[in-house]
């Protein structure tokens, strides 16, 4: 008999119908979007299965290690399990799935466990499937994709698939997500037709036109639960996994570890009739004697074209002469790689390469584990699970959070770095998504230029502003502004002549809600127009910041980390109201630890009395905040250290908004945490301004700009309500 597993937990048993469906990027993303709704899940592959030329670790318990943190148990191998089904063992390989399921459980709520992909000379597989989601007691999720099927063969294949576990009118065979959608035809995807322009996304097609197709559906109790479309960004290795799978010997590194191949060029063609082809992410594949071709390549990445990278083919590498030509544009972060092998050879190569996410391509897999979570129906599988929350606000909560919150605020938000690439792929991300309706600053020729050589497509109806249009009519508001400090005309003139005091002017006028920036300016430059024209709430002692830090478990709430030198116990105390403030308009239920050296009584000297004074002025001014302090760091986040020094209070142990004595012990935290730890961070976010001003990294990604747009949103919402 088959011990059944000691669990509370609801379990999802996630298996594929066929090969080349991604099961693990769904068994991923569904991970992802039942965190985003606050729910405790855990992560089960009970048997590996390696795939193609996979070497490395198992990938998709590394995957959700390198993604989310989970710790799931090592999977048992695919050999070990072959050899006690073909001894009879199956009850016993059964108890050993129980035991690695329990271990990866813990104390989740839900628990995803991804199954085998049935291959067609393995039959066992299915057997083996059945027999672990019987054993888990689970509820059974198919994956499919229709790749060079039919609709009525994949609607068979859906149906075949769901009668191995009692047909898809069983009560445990819930339904099925549909990968894929929208996606070319194989043909269509081959490397060879990559030198025409690519064509746009698919139209969005949604559950229930899914469901509509397909009458595997049309059953009450067989339900589509995602349908996933097809995003060719989301396809798109790494320029170094090409160069793995060809070979390459690599003349020039660059940037080879970052850029992304999003469609290839094969260069049989004179120069004109292959510019068109010089985008964002394209790789160059050319023999090495066509200097043109390499010329060509070199202007468009000089010219600010980030392409993936340039092959030679045929073993030939350019004159020296040409390449010593060429290399400011090498320096610029271009790859340049050679082969052995002729140009039609290489393409047939490029054309066999495996499109799964590598094991250690983690940031392919997030996006593709966003993209899931966004088009399955989570709320129903929540329900599905009947799973009791507790209020638990994950990093992906946090995330989500946000977005939401910031789609329903429907804000303006004005970016004076409008031509900077990374901003304008935010503005586009934030604009299709409708995250905010975000305005750019900027020569409207030079942002089209920019937005063609990062290969994206402006949307219409997209606000860009023209600095040389527009300064003028700010120039009288400012000077009325400044006027008490002696501020002219002409001056006025000269200093909107830097786009951040001219978006920062439009803020202060009421033409748009919110602003960010910092992407190539410091954060100096974005705060003084700010303080200069903006000015602080009435109620706000100074300007202070907070930035949000995703740990593994929880986000919690860091401040001031970016502006307040050394405040004095007034000011500390107004820092720590309003950042329990901000934590609160975000979600997050703030029990708020004023960090110092010591922890309550057992210390003395004029920083811990700060410390301690800002305690009690915080919580004399606000009662209904739970604040308490001079907390260590260790006895405010880690319970077992607040039993022993802190036992009597209701911050130590739990705290979730951390408030420090000054800026150097801020800011060297955080950034400690950041790296040392590998934690996102989101901000600095300022508070006590009368209108949501925030700076970013210069180092920001797309994505901290897009948070930050949210984060800024969302208090724009906050401002005016």
């Amino acid at each position: 008999m088959t011990k059944e597993p000691a669990q509370t937990q609801h379990t999802f048993f996630v298996t594929a119908t066929s090969t080349g469906t991604g099961l693990t990027s769904v068994c991923l993303g569904l991970v992802r979007a039942l965190e985003q709704r606050g729910v405790h899940v855990a992560f089960c592959k009970p048997v590996a299965q390696q795939y193609g030329n996979d070497r490395g670790p198992e990938r998709s318990t590394h995957l959700i290690q390198a993604t989310l943190g989970l710790q799931p148990a090592k999977p048992i191998q695919l050999g070990y399990a072959q050899q006690m089904l073909a001894r009879g063992r199956t009850d016993d390989l059964m108890e050993e799935v129980i035991q690695l399921y329990q271990q990866s459980a813990g104390e989740a709520d839900v628990v995803i466990v991804e199954g085998l992909v049935p291959l067609a000379d393995e039959s066992y597989i299915g057997k083996l499937n059945v027999n672990i989601a019987k054993s888990l007691d689970a509820d059974i999720i198919l994956v499919a994709a229709k790749n060079d099927d039919s609709t009525a063969q994949l609607n068979e294949r859906i149906s075949m698939t769901a009668s191995l576990y009692g047909g898809p009118d069983h009560h445990r065979v819930i339904g099925a997500i549909l990968n894929k959608v929208g996606a070319p035809d194989t043909d269509s995807q081959q490397v060879l037709a990559a030198e025409e322009p690519q064509s746009p996304l698919p139209a969005t097609i949604g559950r229930d036109q899914v469901a509509g197709s397909l009458p595997v559906f049309a059953r009450k109790e067989f339900r589509c639960l995602g349908a996933i479309q097809w995003n060719p960004m989301l396809v798109s290795p790494r320029t170094i996994d090409v160069s793995d799978h060809l070979g390459t010997r690599i003349l020039h590194e660059g940037q080879i570890r970052e850029r992304r191949v999003q469609n290839i060029t094969v260069c049989a063609r004179t120069m004109k009739n292959m510019l068109h082809t010089l985008k964002a992410g394209t790789l160059v594949v050319t023999p090495g004697d066509r200097e043109d071709i390499l010329i060509a390549s070199c202007m468009a990445a000089l010219n600010g074209v980030p392409l993936a990278g340039i092959i030679f083919t045929g073993n030939m590498e350019p004159e020296p002469a040409v390449m010593r030509l060429c290399e400011a544009a090498f320096k610029t972060g271009l790859p340049i790689m050679l082969v052995d092998t002729n140009t039609f050879t290489t393409a047939q190569h490029l054309n066999r390469m495996n499109t799964e996410v590598p094991a250690d391509d983690v940031s392919r897999m997030e996006a593709v584990m966003n993209a899931v979570a966004a088009d399955l129906d989570a709320d129903w599988l929540t329900e599905r699970a009947r799973v009791k929350l507790e209020r638990r606000l994950s990093p992906p909560a946090f995330r989500h959070l946000l977005i939401q919150r910031a789609r329903h605020a429907k804000k303006r938000i004005i970016l004076p770095e409008g031509d900077e690439p990374r901003t304008l792929q935010a503005a586009v991300i934030c604009h299709q998504k409708g995250i905010a309706r975000c305005v750019l600053i900027g020569n409207p020729d030079e942002i089209q230029r920019v937005a063609a050589s990062q290969n994206l497509s402006l949307p219409a109806d997209i606000e860009i502003v023209d600095p040389e249009r527009t300064r003028q009519q700010y120039i009288a508001p400012m000077v009325a502004l400044r006027k008490h400090k002696g501020l002219s005309e002409p001056m006025a003139e000269a200093q909107l002549e830097d786009t951040v005091v001219l978006a920062t002017m439009m803020l202060a006028q009421d033409d748009v809600d919110g602003l960010v920036s910092g992407a190539v300016h410091t954060t100096a430059n974005t705060i003084r127009p700010a303080l200069q024209l903006i000015k602080t709430k009435p109620d706000a002692a100074l300007v202070s910041s907070v930035f949000f830090m995703l740990l593994p478990d929880q986000a919690v709430v860091y401040g001031d980390c970016a502006v307040n030198p050394d405040p004095n116990a007034e000011e500390l105390a107004d820092i720590a109201i309003q950042s329990g403030d901000s934590a609160r308009a975000f979600g997050i239920d703030p029990r708020i630890a004023m960090i110092s050296y010591s922890t309550g009584q057992s210390g003395s000297g004029s920083d811990v009395e700060k410390v301690r004074e800002a305690t009690r002025l915080a919580q004399e001014k606000r009662p209904d905040l739970v604040i308490d302090g001079p907390l260590q760091y260790d006895a405010a986040s880690v319970p077992s250290v607040a039993k022993s020094k802190a036992p009597d209070s209701q911050v130590a142990g739990r705290a979730n908004v951390f408030i420090f004595p000054d800026l150097n012990t801020g800011n060297t935290t955080y950034k400690a945490v950041q790296r040392s730890a590998n934690v996102v961070s989101i901000g600095p976010m300022l508070q006590g301004l009368r209108k949501p001003v925030n700076d970013l990294s210069r180092g920001a990604t797309v994505d901290d700009i897009v948070y930050t747009i949210a984060l800024t949103a969302i208090q724009a919402s906050q401002t005016q309500s």
